[in-house]
């Protein structure tokens, strides 16, 4: 997958405390999983069986949004604040670990959830690793 990410880290003027390279595969990590989980919710609620999938939507649309939030705010260097960062780092693992939980239990059943506990299991992973590089 071809993504802007590097190519813009590389090109950010200042310093970045961060290694880039790790930095960004978590953004592309990111908004991989903000996206499957999207898709996944949405395809939750094309299911005949809905009422079942409540929780699971739930816990998509939460992710997709963390997700999607973390990554806007690892993309600006300016200003820079680690513990905002941490924080934000530390809610996406957990959104992700919760997430890829509740679709895990419903993969055997739904190619998408399947699909989507993989993309956050990914994503938590990308967390945890780039938070282990900022001390």
């Amino acid at each position: 997958m071809t993504t802007t990410t590097m190519p813009m880290l590389e090109t950010y003027p200042a310093e970045i405390n961060l290694d880039r390279t790790k930095l960004a595969a978590t953004i592309d990590a990111l908004i991989a999983c903000s996206e499957a989980c999207t898709a996944c919710a949405d395809a939750c609620l094309s299911e005949g069986m809905v009422a079942e999938l409540t929780k699971c939507i739930r816990t998509n649309m939460d992710c997709a949004d963390i997700c999607a939030t973390t990554a806007r705010v690892l993309s600006r260097h300016t200003g820079y604040d680690a513990n905002i960062s941490r924080t934000l780092l530390e809610a996406c693992a957990m959104a992700c670990k919760a997430c890829g939980d509740e679709c895990g239990s419903h993969a055997g059943m739904h190619e998408h959830c399947r699909i989507c506990a993989e993309a956050c299991r990914t994503c938590e992973r990308a967390c945890r690793d780039l938070l282990a590089t900022m001390g």
